[in-house]
């Protein structure tokens, strides 16, 4: 089993696929979660790739938020799309980034993902909040790379 299939449990994923859906139940904005066990590239700009290959780009409002976490290299990044980016407050990326790296301090990986989701959750309901007729329009499940 590799070090990315070890990082959650069964259970942990679906915990985590619990709290997307709870944060995106009242926003148009989409949040995923990534997690592969190593990169060569800078955190962030590996996190704006994969953003892009999860066509997370493609959101109709451009609110998508991804958390990439790179397992063997005790790494993450957290990406929000243009929409979402410019009308956070300042300070918004790095406090979530500081909430979700305590934990993970702790060894609290899921909790950590969670505390993340949900922050970014809350946000993006601030800012684009769930009108009639919007559709979730991408997976909520945790890809792998």
């Amino acid at each position: 089993m590799s070090k990315v299939e070890e990082f959650l449990t069964a259970e942990e994923e679906q915990e985590i696929v619990l709290a997307i859906l709870q944060a995106e139940k009242n926003t148009s904005g989409e949040i995923r979660v990534h997690i592969e066990a190593h990169t060569e590239l800078d955190y962030l700009d590996r996190a704006k790739e994969v953003f892009h290959i999860l066509k997370m780009d493609n959101t109709k409002e451009d609110n998508g938020v991804l958390i990439y976490i790179a397992v063997n290299d005790r790494n993450f990044a957290i990406y929000g799309d243009k929409g979402i980016d410019k009308v956070v407050p300042k300070g918004f990326w790095e406090s979530t980034r500081d909430a979700i790296q305590k934990a993970f301090k702790e060894g609290h990986f899921k909790q950590g993902i969670i505390d993340g989701v949900l922050t970014a959750g809350k946000e993006l309901e601030s800012h684009f909040p769930w009108q009639h007729g919007d559709m979730n329009e991408l997976s909520d499940e945790i890809s792998k790379g």
